[in-house]
């Protein structure tokens, strides 16, 4: 069993910048996955204009990828037990041709 002062060193100091804590806003993302990465690709979608920008990009390891997805799973049930259950709206489906998929 661990000791408090284990778990002490196990603690990892996260910076946060000032233009990263702004974040940035993105309404659709796009995945795609190698055998070694996935990669998520966040993009802004406007309405009624023909091309979209990626404004970010983040690549995981598979391992990373499941972790990510427990952890986000795990962070949506917390919400919709304090805020009630996120409705989803249908979308319309929106044509994307970013080239090959399943490739990173």
């Amino acid at each position: 069993m661990s000791s408090i002062k284990d778990q002490k060193e196990k603690k990892i100091n996260i910076e946060l910048d000032d233009l990263t804590s702004q974040g940035i806003y993105s309404n659709l993302a796009v995945i795609n996955h190698s055998t070694s990465e996935f990669v998520i690709d966040f993009v802004v979608v406007m309405p009624g204009t023909p091309k979209a920008k990626v404004r970010s990009r983040i690549i995981l390891t598979p391992e990373h990828a499941k972790r990510f997805q427990g952890a986000l799973a795990d962070n949506i049930s917390r919400f919709e037990e304090m805020h009630g259950e996120i409705n989803q709206k249908e979308q319309p489906p929106i044509p994307l041709n970013f080239g090959p998929t399943g490739e990173a």
